[in-house]
């Protein structure tokens, strides 16, 4: 195949916020596939927060990209080439592909999926390791029982916006954390929650308070900091937080900020378990059966915020940790 392919390389490991220096931009040609393989042509590219943990050095539930790599994504694309019998031209896949507008592979960790139940971006988003992630999270960690108050950081987010559906569903009442008026609107008037707190123009704690008179039973936390410390203060007994992430500690220079109201969690009898998605891969079709399901039925609805071209990424990427981004963040490096 006569075709160049671009890619972003991990130029050094940032300090803080990532920079334009950090990345690489580079090329080469595409190779043919080797007995075995596929030649995957992304069409878009996951963006998530776990990127930013990956390119630290040191030890976590994967090793780290290393200097000069292509940086680690989760990606969903067409199948053009295929010397391998799973896979045949012309298929829509997912997997973690990299950062690149070509992937060859030997079918490892990469699934098909079917564009007539959900639009491919989907698949990077409520029904890919987003909702994976919100699913496993909150039913698994979480145990919400019917009436019971759950609240969710970070609600408009790809994990946070599905937590937080997910939770109406097993007839909760929820409490969604968003920064902006709109963000607040859209978790409550388009996803059912059944309040939003505007953490960038109201006092956590004191709203927290307001719309969880009974106190809090499930915290999902993707933020970490102050807010979580809010949350803490709120905790009834036998509470359960399921700790999916910290975004707001992820460019910290410093020392991350840890929870000073952890005596809560002794105090209520509570319990704050960490969590990885990938734990939970055997079950991801368990998962992906059921979000289907209430996609289908129009008890869960998917939001996706696509920016246009690989090239965009270092300064989309910052998105994320700026909260901009209105839905799961995706690049889209070529036409469908």
């Amino acid at each position: 195949m006569n075709a160049t392919n671009h890619q972003f390389r991990l130029a050094a490991r940032p300090v803080g916020m990532p920079k334009q220096s950090d990345w690489k931009y580079t090329e080469e040609s595409v190779r043919e596939p080797a007995d075995g393989e596929i030649l995957v042509k992304i069409i878009y590219i996951s963006l998530d927060p776990a990127m930013r943990g990956w390119i630290n050095e040191g030890r976590s539930y994967v090793p780290p990209v290393g200097i000069g790599e292509v940086m680690r994504a989760g990606g969903a694309g067409r199948v053009i080439e295929s010397k391998n019998d799973k896979f045949a031209v012309g298929d829509h896949v997912a997997g973690a592909f990299g950062l690149q507008e070509y992937a060859l592979s030997n079918g490892s960790g990469v699934s098909k999926v079917d564009t007539r139940i959900a639009p491919l971006p989907v698949y990077l988003s409520t029904l890919g390791m987003p909702g994976m992630t919100a699913y496993f999270g909150l039913l698994d960690i979480g145990q919400p029982k019917p009436g019971e108050t759950v609240v969710v950081s970070a609600a408009a987010g790809a994990v946070g916006s599905v937590v937080g559906q997910i939770a109406k569903i097993k007839e909760c009442r929820v409490v969604g954390i968003a920064g902006g008026p709109q963000k607040c609107q859209y978790v409550v008037n388009d996803l059912g929650f059944d309040a939003a707190i505007d953490y960038k123009q109201e006092d956590v704690s004191t709203a927290l308070r307001k719309h969880c008179p009974k106190g809090i039973d499930v915290y999902f936390d993707n933020v970490g900091g102050d807010i979580l410390d809010a949350a803490l203060a709120q905790l009834n007994r036998g509470a359960r937080i399921p700790l999916c992430g910290a975004i707001s500690q992820y460019n910290n220079p410093e020392k991350m900020q840890g929870p000073k109201n952890y005596l809560s969690l002794l105090i209520n009898r509570a319990t704050m378990k960490g969590f990885i998605v990938f734990d939970f891969a055997d079950r991801y079709p368990e998962a992906a059966s059921q979000m289907a399901g209430w996609l289908i039925g129009g008890k869960l609805k998917s939001r996706e915020d696509i920016v246009e071209g690989l090239q965009t990424f270092p300064d989309t990427f910052l998105k994320l940790f700026k909260g901009e981004n209105f839905g799961k963040l995706l690049l889209r490096v070529a036409d469908e």
